[in-house]
């Protein structure tokens, strides 16, 4: 995967094909606790009876994966970086009806 946040660039391998990394800054995260509305539960349930997506859902959790994404870029720009390599997101639910986005890597300098 290749992402460009707002000229950062961000790869999912060690590496960037065509560049040095010169230096490693270090460890970047950005992380968001989202929850669900009743009103989605709702529409979620009569979706549950006869099939689909769950586009209230999906909605959120696109959201938080956005908002987790710019946490982390801006964490990596503070630290004056011009990649983050290795770059992974995770979700875990951490209560009914709440979960968990956090999307991390390793700010570097290329040359």
């Amino acid at each position: 995967m290749t992402n460009s946040t707002n000229s950062m660039l961000i790869v999912t391998t060690d590496g960037v094909a065509g560049r040095n990394v010169t230096h490693s800054l270090g460890l970047v995260r950005g992380a968001t606790v989202r929850a669900k509305h009743i009103g989605t539960d709702i529409v979620a349930g009569l979706r549950n009876l006869v099939g689909g997506e769950l586009t209230g859902y999906s909605a959120l959790l696109a959201g938080a994966r956005e908002q987790a994404l710019d946490r982390m870029t801006d964490q990596a720009r503070a630290m004056d970086a011009d990649a983050i390599v290795g770059f992974r997101m995770e979700t875990s639910s951490i209560a009914n009806g709440a979960s968990e986005i956090v999307a991390y890597g390793t700010a570097v300098k290329l040359s």
